[in-house]
C-alpha cells in the first residue's frame, strides 16, 4: 500500500509541476504579447518605412509587407485659397481612415509641379501607410522661381490642412521647397499649423549655393570644402529665373522659350524654340546654355550679388535661431544640385531639442535614389530615418 501512497504524491506533485510549467508559458506567452504589441507600432513603423522607399525606388513590395501595413488610397483634387493666394492641390486619403493624421509634400522646382509621377508615386506611398497627404502646388517653384511668394503658399496650404484635419501637419519639403519650408516654419503667422519639417536635399543660403553653382565647391560648417561638379540645371535654373538681366529686353522673350524648354526636358520644342532664334540670338543662347563659359559665370556673379537680399529671404540662414518645430534633415551624399554641406549647416544652426534627425546618405543622389550603389548598413540607416519620420507623422 505504502507504494500507491507514493504514486500518488508523486502524481500531486507532477500535476503542481505541470500547472506550474503551464503557468510559467502562460506568462511568458502573455508577456511575449505584451513585448509584440509594443514593438508592433516600431516594427510597423520600419515596415512602412521600407515599403515606401521600395515603392519610390520602383520596386515591389513584398505581400505580407503590404497586408500588414498597408492600405487602399484614393485621391482628389482640390482647390483653397490662403493669404498667398488660390492654391490648386490633390488630397490623398488613406482607405478607413478619416481621422489619418496630415502630410503637406512639397514638390522640388519641375514644371510637372503636384503631377510628376515620381512625386505623385511618393504622396500616395505615404497615405497608404495611413496618412492624409497633401500636395499643394507652388506657382513660383513650377516655373523653375524659387521665390518668398512660395513661403507664403506653403505656410498657407499647412494652415489650410491643419484646419481641415484639426490638428498640426507634417510638411515635407524635396530640394528648395524643404528650405522654403523651414522659412515658412520660422514665421510666428505658421508656426502652430506644422507639427515637424521633413527637409530633403534643402538649402540653407541660395547665396551660397548659387556661388556653388559657379565655382564647384560649398564649404562646410567644419571648414572643409565640399568640391562637386555642379549639375549644369542649377545654373540654368539661376539663368532663367534672372535673364533680364542677361540678354537685351528684345531677346528675352525667344532666348527664354530655349532655356524654358531645355529645363522642362522637351527636346522637339527647344529644337522649335532654336529654329525661331536669329545667328545672334542663337549664339547668346549657346555660351549661357555652356554654363561652364567664364562670361557666363561671370555674369551669373555679379547678377547673384544684385539680389543678395532676394536670395536671403529665401535661406533659412539666419530664420532657425527661435525655430520651435520639429526637424528632420535628409540629404543625398553626392547631391549635385544642393550639396549635402547645405543639410550640414541647417543641422548647425537650429537650436538642438528641435533637431531630431539628420542623415547624409550615399543611397540618395538629389531627390531619387537611382544612381548610388549603397551598403545595407546604408540602407538600414535610410529605412530606420524614415520610420522616425512616420512615428512622427503619427503622433497627434
Amino acid at each position: 500500500g505504502m507504494r500507491g501512497a507514493n504514486d500518488d504524491g508523486r502524481a500531486v506533485r507532477g500535476a503542481g509541476t505541470m500547472q506550474r510549467r503551464a503557468m510559467r508559458i502562460w506568462v511568458a506567452v502573455v508577456l511575449a504579447g505584451v513585448i509584440c504589441l509594443a514593438a508592433w507600432p516600431y516594427v510597423r513603423w520600419h515596415l512602412q518605412a521600407m515599403a515606401v522607399l521600395r515603392l519610390v525606388g520602383g520596386q515591389q513590395v513584398p505581400r505580407v509587407v503590404r497586408e500588414l501595413v498597408m492600405v487602399p488610397v484614393r485621391s482628389e483634387e482640390v482647390h483653397f485659397s490662403t493669404g498667398a493666394g488660390a492654391v490648386r492641390g490633390r488630397i490623398y486619403l488613406p482607405q478607413g481612415k478619416p481621422d489619418a493624421p496630415g502630410l503637406v509634400v512639397l514638390h522640388g522646382v519641375h514644371y510637372l509641379g503636384i503631377d510628376e509621377p515620381r512625386l505623385m508615386s511618393f504622396a500616395r506611398s505615404m497615405a497608404s501607410c495611413g496618412l492624409r497627404v497633401l500636395t499643394p502646388e507652388l506657382p513660383g517653384i513650377k516655373d523653375y522661381h524659387v521665390d518668398v511668394g512660395s513661403v507664403g503658399v506653403i505656410g498657407g496650404s499647412a494652415a489650410w490642412f491643419a484646419q481641415r484635419t484639426g490638428r498640426p501637419v507634417g510638411v515635407m519639403g524635396l530640394s528648395f521647397s524643404g528650405g522654403l519650408a523651414l522659412v515658412a516654419a520660422s514665421e510666428a503667422t505658421y508656426r502652430k499649423d506644422f507639427k515637424f519639417v521633413f527637409a530633403v536635399g534643402a538649402h540653407d543660403s541660395m547665396a551660397r549655393v548659387a556661388n556653388y553653382y559657379l565655382t564647384g565647391q560649398d564649404a562646410r560648417p567644419n571648414g572643409k570644402v565640399e568640391r562637386l561638379k555642379p549639375n549644369d540645371y542649377g545654373a540654368l535654373v539661376l539663368e532663367y529665373e534672372h535673364l533680364g538681366d542677361l540678354v537685351a529686353p528684345q531677346d528675352e522673350a525667344a532666348i527664354g522659350a530655349v532655356l524654358r524648354e531645355h529645363l522642362y526636358e522637351d527636346a522637339s520644342a527647344e529644337t522649335a524654340a532654336e529654329a525661331r532664334l536669329t545667328a545672334a540670338q542663337r549664339a547668346e543662347a549657346m555660351q549661357l546654355m555652356n554654363t561652364d563659359s567664364a562670361t557666363t559665370s561671370e555674369e551669373l556673379a555679379t547678377d547673384d550679388a544684385r539680389y543678395a537680399a532676394q536670395m536671403a529671404a529665401v535661406s533659412p540662414e539666419g530664420k532657425m535661431k527661435t525655430m520651435t518645430t520639429p526637424v528632420f534633415l535628409l540629404a543625398g551624399q553626392a547631391d549635385d544640385v544642393v550639396p549635402s554641406a547645405e543639410t550640414r549647416w541647417i543641422a548647425s544652426e537650429l537650436p538642438r531639442k528641435t533637431l531630431k534627425a539628420v542623415l547624409v546618405s550615399p543611397v540618395l543622389s538629389h531627390v531619387s535614389l537611382d544612381e548610388a550603389k549603397p551598403g545595407p548598413g546604408d540602407e538600414w540607416r535610410l529605412v530606420h530615418f524614415f520610420a522616425e519620420v512616420m512615428q512622427a507623422a503619427e503622433r497627434n
